[in-house]
């Protein structure tokens, strides 16, 4: 006969109090969420964050001289999971730092430039929203926290809203 026996988490939560949170952090092309966790079983673990967010961009034409001002191409959704073995948790606890993968860059096509000879670069992406969900184990979520970011991020610190 074989028995397994599975340590469920009971309470998953941000360590630090009763209104603690991860911190964010917009690196310019990706969004940075790192904090710690409390409550946890002693099962493998993984985080995941999925932002979204609008994108500065400029078009360059073939000859490399125009950059035309005004270009607004469609947000973007960007992703990114960061997973930690369960050797890493301690008494329940555990650090995690997860960051989102860069959108692709030049853009395939040139869509908002133009015509299709031109080049579209993304320079910046001022990230709007994002959730955070911690799985544990994977496929089981125990904690997710939905953020706004009323206006759009800038580089830097970014308060979850």
């Amino acid at each position: 006969m074989l028995a397994t026996s599975v340590a469920l988490a009971a309470s998953v939560h941000f360590k630090g109090g009763p209104n603690a949170g991860p911190s964010f952090r917009d690196t310019g092309l990706t969004l940075r969420a790192s904090g710690a966790l409390a409550g946890l079983g002693n099962e493998d673990l993984v985080i995941r964050l999925v932002a979204t967010g609008d994108v500065t961009a400029t078009c360059t034409n073939p000859s490399g001289t125009t950059q035309p001002p005004g270009q607004n191409p469609a947000e973007v959704v960007l992703t990114g999971f960061q997973p930690i073995p369960a050797s890493e948790i301690k008494n329940g606890n555990v650090s995690f730092d997860v960051r989102t993968e860069a959108p692709d860059t030049p853009i395939p096509g040139a869509p908002d430039c133009p015509n299709l000879k031109w080049r579209e670069d993304i320079q910046d992406v001022s990230f709007t929203s994002a959730v955070l969900t911690v799985e544990q184990p994977e496929g089981n979520v125990v904690l997710e926290l939905d953020c706004t970011f009323p206006g759009g991020t800038d580089d830097g610190a970014v308060v979850c809203g």
